[in-house]
């Protein structure tokens, strides 16, 4: 997994909001029993994935074979049997 790090911890109410690297916006919603209802509001470019998705993608990926992984040519070996 990753290496957890302290984090800072907020009390909002509904309707507001925090501000993340300065282009990323969390509002709260609505708070109903034990659920919040986030908005993200983000540049398109900012993937936002719910915690459980994002982990079940990285499980779904499997890392690559030793046999797989790209070798580095050796020095003095650059360039070898290359098309030029």
């Amino acid at each position: 997994m990753y290496e957890e790090r302290s984090h800072l911890v907020l009390h909002r109410r509904v309707g507001e909001s925090l501000v993340i690297g300065g282009d990323v916006t969390v509002t709260v919603h609505e708070i109903q029993g034990g659920k919040v209802r986030l908005g993200v509001r983000a540049p398109r470019d900012v993937p936002i994935y719910r915690s459980e998705v994002l982990e079940a993608l990285r499980d779904s990926v499997a890392p690559p074979e030793k046999s797989e992984a790209r070798k580095e040519p050796a020095p003095g070996q650059e360039g070898e049997g290359g098309g030029s």
